[in-house]
Protein backbone atom coordinates (compact mmCIF):
# COMPACT_ATOMS: atom_id res chain seq x y z
CA UNK A 1 0.00 0.00 0.00
CA UNK A 2 0.98 3.57 -0.66
CA UNK A 3 -0.76 7.21 -0.35
CA UNK A 4 -0.91 9.66 -3.56
CA UNK A 5 -2.73 12.71 -3.78
CA UNK A 6 -5.23 12.88 -6.69
CA UNK A 7 -5.88 16.22 -8.18
CA UNK A 8 -9.43 15.09 -8.94
CA UNK A 9 -11.86 11.99 -8.30
CA UNK A 10 -15.10 12.19 -10.81
CA UNK A 11 -14.61 10.96 -14.58
CA UNK A 12 -16.56 12.73 -17.25
CA UNK A 13 -19.09 10.02 -16.71
CA UNK A 14 -19.19 10.17 -12.87
CA UNK A 15 -17.29 6.87 -12.16
CA UNK A 16 -14.33 7.02 -10.15
CA UNK A 17 -11.89 4.46 -8.36
CA UNK A 18 -10.62 5.31 -4.74
CA UNK A 19 -8.09 2.72 -5.35
CA UNK A 20 -5.98 1.80 -7.96
CA UNK A 21 -4.34 -2.11 -8.39
CA UNK A 22 -6.26 -5.15 -6.16
CA UNK A 23 -5.06 -7.66 -4.35
CA UNK A 24 -7.96 -10.14 -5.38
CA UNK A 25 -5.60 -12.41 -7.96
CA UNK A 26 -8.12 -13.15 -10.50
CA UNK A 27 -6.03 -14.90 -13.49
CA UNK A 28 -7.68 -13.29 -16.07
CA UNK A 29 -7.51 -9.28 -14.47
CA UNK A 30 -7.58 -6.76 -17.74
CA UNK A 31 -7.23 -3.85 -15.34
CA UNK A 32 -3.23 -5.14 -15.82
CA UNK A 33 -3.19 -4.48 -19.34
CA UNK A 34 -0.10 -2.05 -19.67
CA UNK A 35 -3.15 0.54 -21.26
CA UNK A 36 -4.22 1.76 -18.34
CA UNK A 37 -0.71 3.02 -16.96
CA UNK A 38 -0.11 1.34 -13.60
CA UNK A 39 3.11 2.16 -12.88
CA UNK A 40 3.62 0.44 -9.70
CA UNK A 41 3.27 -3.28 -8.93
CA UNK A 42 -0.24 -4.20 -9.26
CA UNK A 43 -0.99 -6.10 -5.69
CA UNK A 44 0.81 -2.41 -4.34
CA UNK A 45 -2.57 -0.68 -3.80
CA UNK A 46 -2.67 3.09 -4.37
CA UNK A 47 -4.60 5.02 -1.78
CA UNK A 48 -5.98 8.27 -2.84
CA UNK A 49 -5.68 9.67 0.28
CA UNK A 50 -7.81 12.79 -0.36
CA UNK A 51 -10.33 10.73 -2.83
CA UNK A 52 -13.13 11.75 0.06
CA UNK A 53 -12.50 15.49 0.40
CA UNK A 54 -12.56 15.23 -3.80
CA UNK A 55 -15.38 13.74 -3.82
CA UNK A 56 -17.71 16.12 -1.20
CA UNK A 57 -16.26 19.07 -3.01
CA UNK A 58 -17.28 17.51 -6.40
CA UNK A 59 -20.57 16.62 -4.82
CA UNK A 60 -21.32 19.92 -2.95
CA UNK A 61 -20.44 21.80 -6.30
CA UNK A 62 -22.70 19.49 -9.11
CA UNK A 63 -25.99 21.00 -10.30
CA UNK A 64 -28.03 18.48 -11.13
CA UNK A 65 -27.93 15.13 -9.19
CA UNK A 66 -26.77 11.93 -10.83
CA UNK A 67 -25.25 8.33 -10.26
CA UNK A 68 -22.22 8.08 -8.68
CA UNK A 69 -19.89 5.00 -9.41
CA UNK A 70 -17.18 3.11 -8.50
CA UNK A 71 -15.38 -0.29 -9.17
CA UNK A 72 -14.74 -0.47 -12.98
CA UNK A 73 -10.96 -0.43 -12.71
CA UNK A 74 -10.68 -1.57 -9.33
CA UNK A 75 -13.18 -3.68 -6.86
CA UNK A 76 -13.99 -0.99 -4.27
CA UNK A 77 -14.01 -3.65 -1.64
CA UNK A 78 -10.44 -5.12 -1.61
CA UNK A 79 -9.46 -5.94 2.22
CA UNK A 80 -7.96 -2.87 2.50
CA UNK A 81 -11.47 -1.37 2.23
CA UNK A 82 -11.41 -2.59 6.37
CA UNK A 83 -9.15 -0.15 6.96
CA UNK A 84 -9.30 3.18 5.29
CA UNK A 85 -12.90 3.45 4.42
CA UNK A 86 -13.00 5.21 1.60
CA UNK A 87 -16.16 3.10 0.15
CA UNK A 88 -18.29 3.73 3.07
CA UNK A 89 -17.19 6.73 3.26
CA UNK A 90 -18.13 7.97 -0.11
CA UNK A 91 -21.41 6.12 0.46
CA UNK A 92 -22.23 8.29 2.95
CA UNK A 93 -21.76 11.51 0.95
CA UNK A 94 -23.66 10.02 -1.71
CA UNK A 95 -26.39 9.55 0.60
CA UNK A 96 -25.96 13.37 2.56
CA UNK A 97 -25.94 14.97 -0.60
CA UNK A 98 -28.66 12.79 -2.40
CA UNK A 99 -26.66 11.42 -5.07
CA UNK A 100 -27.82 7.64 -6.75
CA UNK A 101 -25.08 4.92 -6.25
CA UNK A 102 -23.88 1.91 -8.54
CA UNK A 103 -20.77 -0.24 -7.59
CA UNK A 104 -18.94 -3.05 -9.11
CA UNK A 105 -17.65 -5.55 -6.74
CA UNK A 106 -16.43 -9.30 -6.15
CA UNK A 107 -16.40 -9.48 -2.85
CA UNK A 108 -19.44 -9.71 0.02
CA UNK A 109 -17.80 -7.32 1.92
CA UNK A 110 -20.18 -5.00 0.39
CA UNK A 111 -23.07 -6.45 3.22
CA UNK A 112 -20.94 -4.24 6.07
CA UNK A 113 -22.44 -1.36 3.93
CA UNK A 114 -26.04 -2.09 3.51
CA UNK A 115 -27.33 0.10 5.92
CA UNK A 116 -26.23 2.99 3.80
CA UNK A 117 -27.39 1.18 0.25
CA UNK A 118 -30.50 0.96 1.52
CA UNK A 119 -30.77 4.47 2.53
CA UNK A 120 -29.38 5.66 -0.70
CA UNK A 121 -31.87 3.05 -2.82
CA UNK A 122 -34.95 4.72 -0.32
CA UNK A 123 -34.18 8.18 -1.77
CA UNK A 124 -32.99 7.84 -4.86
CA UNK A 125 -31.13 4.51 -6.76
CA UNK A 126 -28.47 1.97 -5.33
CA UNK A 127 -27.76 -1.06 -7.67
CA UNK A 128 -25.18 -3.06 -6.55
CA UNK A 129 -23.71 -5.03 -9.40
CA UNK A 130 -21.68 -8.37 -8.63
CA UNK A 131 -19.42 -10.01 -10.81
CA UNK A 132 -20.45 -13.74 -11.73
CA UNK A 133 -17.81 -16.48 -13.67
CA UNK A 134 -17.69 -19.65 -11.88
CA UNK A 135 -20.06 -21.99 -10.03
CA UNK A 136 -17.82 -24.33 -9.27
CA UNK A 137 -16.35 -23.36 -5.95
CA UNK A 138 -13.03 -25.73 -6.22
CA UNK A 139 -12.63 -23.73 -10.07
CA UNK A 140 -13.42 -20.46 -8.74
CA UNK A 141 -10.84 -20.62 -5.85
CA UNK A 142 -8.25 -21.42 -8.77
CA UNK A 143 -9.47 -18.54 -11.11
CA UNK A 144 -10.49 -15.73 -8.26
CA UNK A 145 -8.13 -16.78 -5.34
CA UNK A 146 -8.65 -13.95 -2.74
CA UNK A 147 -11.80 -13.07 -3.05
CA UNK A 148 -15.40 -14.13 -2.02
CA UNK A 149 -16.43 -17.71 -3.94
CA UNK A 150 -19.01 -17.54 -5.96
CA UNK A 151 -21.46 -18.92 -3.30
CA UNK A 152 -20.40 -16.29 -0.82
CA UNK A 153 -21.51 -13.39 -3.75
CA UNK A 154 -25.03 -15.31 -4.13
CA UNK A 155 -25.87 -15.15 -0.94
CA UNK A 156 -24.81 -11.53 -1.02
CA UNK A 157 -26.86 -10.70 -3.84
CA UNK A 158 -29.75 -12.70 -1.78
CA UNK A 159 -29.15 -10.77 1.31
CA UNK A 160 -29.47 -7.57 -1.41
CA UNK A 161 -32.85 -8.68 -3.04
CA UNK A 162 -34.53 -9.39 0.86
CA UNK A 163 -33.16 -5.54 1.06
CA UNK A 164 -35.02 -4.60 -2.13
CA UNK A 165 -31.51 -3.37 -3.41
CA UNK A 166 -31.82 -3.90 -7.39
CA UNK A 167 -28.84 -6.04 -8.38
CA UNK A 168 -27.14 -6.50 -11.80
CA UNK A 169 -24.93 -8.99 -12.62
CA UNK A 170 -21.63 -9.45 -14.81
CA UNK A 171 -21.73 -12.95 -16.50
CA UNK A 172 -18.06 -12.20 -17.68
CA UNK A 173 -15.32 -13.32 -18.48
CA UNK A 174 -15.54 -16.94 -18.96
CA UNK A 175 -12.23 -19.03 -19.69
CA UNK A 176 -12.52 -21.01 -22.92
CA UNK A 177 -11.37 -24.96 -22.66
CA UNK A 178 -12.26 -23.93 -18.52
CA UNK A 179 -15.83 -22.91 -17.64
CA UNK A 180 -17.38 -22.16 -21.11
CA UNK A 181 -19.75 -25.10 -20.65
CA UNK A 182 -23.72 -25.33 -20.76
CA UNK A 183 -23.39 -26.57 -16.85
CA UNK A 184 -21.49 -23.27 -15.65
CA UNK A 185 -23.43 -21.02 -17.30
CA UNK A 186 -26.94 -22.49 -16.55
CA UNK A 187 -25.72 -23.14 -13.01
CA UNK A 188 -24.59 -19.34 -13.01
CA UNK A 189 -27.91 -18.27 -14.54
CA UNK A 190 -30.01 -20.23 -11.74
CA UNK A 191 -28.03 -18.80 -9.00
CA UNK A 192 -29.25 -15.17 -10.88
CA UNK A 193 -32.72 -16.64 -11.12
CA UNK A 194 -32.85 -17.26 -7.51
CA UNK A 195 -31.80 -14.07 -6.60
CA UNK A 196 -33.60 -11.94 -8.51
CA UNK A 197 -31.28 -10.00 -10.56
CA UNK A 198 -32.72 -6.92 -12.16
CA UNK A 199 -30.26 -7.56 -15.38
CA UNK A 200 -27.00 -9.64 -16.11
CA UNK A 201 -24.15 -8.25 -18.32
CA UNK A 202 -22.88 -10.62 -21.38
CA UNK A 203 -20.37 -9.39 -24.07
CA UNK A 204 -20.23 -13.33 -25.08
CA UNK A 205 -18.70 -15.95 -23.77
CA UNK A 206 -14.86 -15.28 -23.74
CA UNK A 207 -12.21 -12.55 -22.62
CA UNK A 208 -9.77 -10.10 -23.70
CA UNK A 209 -6.13 -10.16 -23.41
CA UNK A 210 -3.47 -7.59 -24.45
CA UNK A 211 -0.49 -6.79 -23.08
CA UNK A 212 0.00 -6.67 -19.33
CA UNK A 213 -2.96 -8.73 -18.89
CA UNK A 214 -2.12 -11.60 -21.57
CA UNK A 215 1.57 -11.88 -19.72
CA UNK A 216 0.10 -12.65 -16.04
CA UNK A 217 -2.68 -15.27 -17.44
CA UNK A 218 -0.57 -17.25 -19.33
CA UNK A 219 1.80 -17.38 -16.23
CA UNK A 220 -1.26 -18.38 -14.55
CA UNK A 221 -2.16 -21.21 -16.71
CA UNK A 222 1.31 -22.58 -16.68
CA UNK A 223 0.79 -22.40 -13.17
CA UNK A 224 -2.57 -24.21 -12.78
CA UNK A 225 -3.91 -25.66 -15.90
CA UNK A 226 -0.54 -27.13 -17.74
CA UNK A 227 -0.56 -27.28 -21.03
CA UNK A 228 -3.39 -25.18 -20.98
CA UNK A 229 -1.24 -21.51 -22.69
CA UNK A 230 -0.15 -23.60 -25.81
CA UNK A 231 -3.77 -24.12 -26.54
CA UNK A 232 -4.97 -20.56 -26.08
CA UNK A 233 -1.90 -19.65 -28.55
CA UNK A 234 -2.97 -22.38 -30.76
CA UNK A 235 -6.23 -21.07 -31.02
CA UNK A 236 -5.77 -17.77 -30.63
CA UNK A 237 -2.59 -16.28 -31.67
CA UNK A 238 -2.40 -12.46 -29.63
CA UNK A 239 -6.40 -11.93 -30.84
CA UNK A 240 -7.37 -9.47 -28.15
CA UNK A 241 -10.93 -10.83 -27.98
CA UNK A 242 -11.07 -14.44 -27.56
CA UNK A 243 -14.00 -16.22 -28.02
CA UNK A 244 -14.99 -19.59 -26.70
CA UNK A 245 -16.34 -21.88 -29.45
CA UNK A 246 -18.88 -22.67 -27.29
CA UNK A 247 -19.92 -19.14 -27.90
CA UNK A 248 -23.31 -19.41 -30.36
CA UNK A 249 -24.60 -22.13 -28.02
CA UNK A 250 -23.85 -20.58 -24.15
CA UNK A 251 -25.38 -17.42 -25.86
CA UNK A 252 -28.53 -18.93 -27.10
CA UNK A 253 -28.84 -20.55 -23.51
CA UNK A 254 -28.01 -17.24 -21.95
CA UNK A 255 -30.68 -15.03 -23.85
CA UNK A 256 -33.33 -17.76 -23.28
CA UNK A 257 -32.98 -17.97 -19.76
CA UNK A 258 -32.77 -14.87 -18.97
CA UNK A 259 -36.49 -14.06 -21.28
CA UNK A 260 -38.27 -16.80 -19.76
CA UNK A 261 -37.58 -15.43 -16.11
CA UNK A 262 -37.74 -11.84 -16.82
CA UNK A 263 -33.80 -10.76 -16.39
CA UNK A 264 -33.23 -8.12 -18.36
CA UNK A 265 -30.37 -9.14 -20.73
CA UNK A 266 -29.64 -6.16 -23.17
CA UNK A 267 -26.24 -4.67 -22.38
CA UNK A 268 -27.25 -1.07 -23.38
CA UNK A 269 -30.78 -1.31 -21.85
CA UNK A 270 -28.69 -2.17 -18.74
CA UNK A 271 -26.47 0.78 -18.57
CA UNK A 272 -28.82 3.02 -19.20
CA UNK A 273 -30.52 1.53 -16.12
CA UNK A 274 -27.41 1.93 -14.04
CA UNK A 275 -26.48 5.43 -15.42
CA UNK A 276 -29.75 6.79 -14.82
CA UNK A 277 -30.88 9.16 -11.83
CA UNK A 278 -33.83 8.37 -10.05
CA UNK A 279 -36.02 9.78 -7.25
CA UNK A 280 -38.44 8.23 -4.94
CA UNK A 281 -38.66 11.54 -2.42
CA UNK A 282 -42.33 13.57 -2.88
CA UNK A 283 -41.94 17.28 -4.28
CA UNK A 284 -42.03 19.17 -1.35
CA UNK A 285 -38.50 16.56 -0.32
CA UNK A 286 -37.36 17.05 -3.18
CA UNK A 287 -37.25 20.67 -3.53
CA UNK A 288 -34.53 20.28 -0.59
CA UNK A 289 -32.31 19.33 -3.25
CA UNK A 290 -32.88 21.47 -5.66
Amino acid sequence: MHYVKARGILSAKNGMNLYRGCSHGCIYCDSRSKCYHIEHAFEDIEVKENAVELLENALKNKRKKCMIGTGSMTDPYIPLETEIGSVRKSLNLAYQYGFGFTLITKSNLVLRDIDLLEKINAKTKCVVQMTLTTYDENLCKKLEPNVSTTKERFEALKKMRNAGIPTVVWLCPILPFINDTVENISQILDYCIEAKVHGIICFGIGLTLREGNREYFYHQLDRLFPGMKEKYIEAYGNNYVINSPNNRELMMLFHKKCEMNGILHDNTKIFNYLSSFETKQSDNQMSLFL
